[in-house]
């Protein structure tokens, strides 16, 4: 079986359960994750004011954040309108990463908690302090800058906290100066499904496809894709003999909504109501059945990392129901 993750390193040698330790681990200096409703978030006027300084991205890498943002900003209105307006949330809660072909993640709390494949925000657990900062874009096209909290290879999970947010536009400019450390800013975010789906199940996958055709022999060749992407399909199952907890390999979940490189941390969510079920993460190229990681290894996870006052009813089964969402307020 060949495995294709859904980012453009999928040609890097997988990583063996034993070639680092821990393997699930919260990140020196995580001691500073406050629970999610304490959260205090830095605020900035515009992405228009950003520079590689304040940003600490390359010329490059910013020009391209822009780029996607002025994009966003055009196709997000356009997809919502092709959406049944109670999955508006599922699009809106959807980030892009700013770097290039880096992929997708979605919020799951308002107070800005995100979650996405480890290897989204670094394929080598050995270089991840350095990878602990990113830039990514709502769907809105709002930008942020998020700290990688917690990051578990063999799951193929991370989860991150928005540390600084570009202010909304209906904030006047005296609100940014007064309120630059805002513990109230909100965030649009997605609920966890209260139980995994059965075969089958219609879903809908919103993620971020690369730009560039790495299908053809050709370099250079673009894809002409929406920064990001709605899709449907089904859920499909767990694949025979897969531990549903280890997804280092390939993801233990099947689908067959359509992805692309970029794709890997694109939410999974039921097309009745928009809860997550599962992530996108990779796919196999021999059968072309998409991949991901499956409804149980995200919940268990969050119960580990998550802060244990804030996470609810993991055992009694209500676990991120609309009602309540696996990260409270």
């Amino acid at each position: 079986m060949a495995t294709r993750r859904s980012t453009r390193n999928w040609s890097q040698k997988s990583l063996q359960p034993n070639d680092f330790a821990p393997i699930s681990k919260k990140l020196p200096g995580s001691s500073d994750y406050t629970p999610p409703y304490q959260s205090r978030i830095s605020l900035f006027p515009s992405s228009l004011g950003l520079s590689t300084k304040s940003t600490g991205l390359s010329k490059r890498d910013l020009m391209l954040l822009l780029k996607k943002q002025r994009l966003l900003k055009i196709s997000t209105p356009e997809a919502l309108r092709s959406l049944d307006s109670h999955l508006n949330h599922t699009l809106l809660a959807t980030l892009v990463f700013a770097q290039s072909e880096a992929g997708t993640a979605f919020c799951i709390s308002s107070t800005g908690v995100l979650i996405t494949c480890s290897h989204c925000v670094s394929e080598d657990p050995s270089e991840l302090e350095e990878n602990r900062i990113k830039w990514l874009l709502f769907a809105s096209g709002r930008a942020v800058q998020a700290k990688c909290i917690a990051y578990d290879h063999i799951r193929d999970l991370a989860l991150l906290r928005i540390i600084s947010a570009e202010q909304e536009p209906t904030s006047t400019s005296s609100n940014i100066s007064n309120n630059h450390q805002n513990p109230s800013s909100s965030f649009p975010f997605l609920p966890i499904a209260s139980t995994s789906p059965k075969k089958n199940t219609q879903m809908v996958c919103i993620g971020h496809p690369g730009d560039e055709d790495l299908e053809t022999s050709k370099s250079g060749v673009k894809t002409n894709y929406d920064v990001i992407h709605v899709s449907y399909g089904r859920y499909r199952g767990i694949a025979e003999g897969a531990d549903v907890q280890d997804n280092s390999e390939i993801g233990a979940l099947m689908h067959d909504c359509w992805t692309y490189w970029g794709h890997s941390g694109a939410p999974l969510c039921m097309r009745k109501d928009g809860s997550v079920v599962g992530m996108h993460s990779s796919w196999d190229d021999e059968t072309g059945m998409r991949r991901g990681v499956a409804w149980e290894a995200i919940v268990e996870f969050l119960r580990e990392h998550g802060d244990p006052h804030v996470i609810h009813g993991v055992d009694g089964g209500t676990v991120g129901s609309r009602e309540t969402p696996i990260l409270l307020e």
